[in-house]
């Protein structure tokens, strides 16, 4: 298993793809994998057989997973999307010059 440097719940900005520049939330990381699945990007239909009675089926819209590397974690403070230093004790930094940012 790999580090991963974003968490669940943090902003990341989308930097490749059809969803490039877009910002959402991260809903769940996978670190075996190297992916993460932020919401309302990389949307794809997905095709569902109702399980139970009267449960209805069909297509469906289901975020799905991108490699962490296309995605860069966003600053809270300067609201810039930001590489991601790390301090003595596993405290996370943004490595903007006038940041400087804890997170």
């Amino acid at each position: 298993m790999s580090k991963m440097f974003v968490k669940t719940g943090d902003t990341v900005q989308v930097l490749s793809g059809k969803s490039k520049g877009v910002k959402g939330e991260v809903v769940a990381v996978s670190p075996a994998e190297g992916k993460v699945i932020v919401k309302k990007v990389n949307v794809v239909t997905k095709h569902v057989k109702p399980k139970k009675m009267g449960e209805p089926g069909g297509l469906i819209e289901v975020e799905s997973a991108l490699y962490a590397s296309k995605v860069q974690l966003v600053c809270p403070k300067c609201g810039k999307a930001t590489r991601v230093g790390h301090k003595k004790g596993g405290i996370r930094v943004c490595k903007n010059k006038e940041c400087g940012n804890e997170f």
